[in-house]
């Protein structure tokens, strides 16, 4: 995972760029996140090697898959700002 860390243009919070397998930087909200990875789930992660993940964010202690970054995209309020034409 990239340590780069700067902050959102848009609404001012913290993020973190990570790195995806797809060789893209990705604006994430800077902690890590349990996940429950599941295909077609709504929730998304990248996994601290890059891997973008299908999942859910509630599930049994146990079963937890890893944990992961939530891109900033799906949390910043002003992201519809920086949605592309």
């Amino acid at each position: 995972m990239s340590s780069r860390r700067s902050v959102c243009r848009g609404c001012g919070a913290e993020i973190v760029w990570v790195k995806t397998e797809a060789g893209k930087s990705m604006p994430c909200d800077p902690g890590a996140v349990p996940f429950w990875a599941r295909p077609g789930a709504p929730g998304k992660v990248v996994t601290p090697l890059g891997k973008v993940v299908s999942c859910d964010f509630i599930g049994e202690r146990d079963r937890v898959s890893g944990f992961g970054y939530v891109s900033h995209f799906s949390t910043c309020p002003k992201a519809k700002e920086f949605k592309r034409k």
